[in-house]
């Protein structure tokens, strides 16, 4: 069957269709994306205002009617931290159904978490032991660990880079004092949930997926997302360390042109860089293998299951 799933997320609205079926690998037919950053739409009340809702209804139309273009037969929608954080999420919720007739699924955190997980095992298999996977999205980071589908321990942190950006860094460049105490802030949350993992071992594989950590390896060499999915591509901490300072001391148009960083998402790449870095430091992470299936995948993969 042809699935898609629409995920309204911190930074973009993404619909991903997909041909599925049970015990099959999902096989991807096409991509619809929209650059919303409404973690960057709300208002000092933390509300996602009326431009914002405006624009989410429109977005979401555009989507369903590329579904329908595409032939799909069903989309599940569902949306992250962004709606799920926000103080009029209901208002925003009832607002998309009644326009659009779309019912978004609110995810929590460790739901997150946990659909990424089960998409890293699937993609790696049993044979990549206990895995650590790690998720930096617009809004959060999601940390899980285990040996099943279902990992032992998941963790959701407000660490998005997104976030962050729009609360720490109002420079650009940044300055040096901001970057600091971003620095602090970071390490602090990370650390206080590093005991709640530890206690499981050490990991036999570290995985990481999102955009944040692809454009990453990308700066510290790693393949062009044009050589394909199946092109493994690592990401060594002493090479980030590398690189946090040069991103620190450029301005958003400067980090635009570094190969594989797209100007959306230029602006963000310092404190998803920063949060990738201490999250690396602090599970005593040297290098992280790059998985191209995410919370997307896990969404269908799930459905498939209940299908099977």
């Amino acid at each position: 069957m042809r699935l898609g799933v629409l995920d309204v997320g911190s930074n973009t609205v993404h619909l991903l269709v997909v041909d599925a079926h049970p015990g099959a690998r999902p096989l991807p037919a096409h991509s619809h994306k929209a650059e919303l950053r409404l973690a960057q739409l709300l208002d000092d009340s933390g509300a996602i205002g009326a431009e914002g809702i405006d624009k989410l209804v429109g977005v979401v139309h555009e989507a369903l009617q590329a579904a329908e273009d595409k032939g799909v037969e069903e989309v599940l929608p569902f949306a992250t931290s962004a709606v799920r954080e926000a103080t009029n999420a209901d208002d925003v919720l009832a607002r998309v159904k009644d326009e659009t007739g779309v019912e978004l699924q609110v995810l929590t955190g460790e739901e997150e978490a946990r659909l990424t997980f089960l998409a890293a095992r699937r993609w790696f298999g049993w044979s990549a032991g206990k895995l650590l996977v790690l998720d930096i999205g617009g809004g959060s980071l999601e940390i899980a660990f285990g040996i099943d589908e279902e990992p032992d321990a998941a963790v959701s942190l407000p660490l998005g880079a997104g976030r962050l950006t729009a609360g720490w860094l109002p420079g650009d460049p940044p300055d040096p004092e901001d970057i600091r105490a971003l620095r602090r802030h970071v390490r602090a949350q990370i650390a206080r949930t590093v005991g709640e993992f530890s206690r499981f071992g050490a990991p036999d594989h570290v995985v990481a997926t999102s955009k944040t950590f692809k454009q990453l390896a990308r700066l510290a060499g790693a393949a062009r997302s044009a050589e394909g999915l199946y092109v493994q591509r690592d990401l060594k901490r002493e090479s980030l360390e590398a690189w946090v300072p040069r991103l620190a001391g450029m301005t958003v148009a400067q980090r635009a042109e570094l190969p594989g960083v797209s100007e959306g998402r230029a602006g963000q790449l310092l404190a998803g860089a920063l949060v990738a870095e201490g999250a690396m430091d602090l599970f005593g992470v040297e290098r992280l293998e790059i998985c191209p299936w995410a919370l997307r995948e896990g969404v269908i993969l799930r459905k498939l299951d209940h299908l099977g």
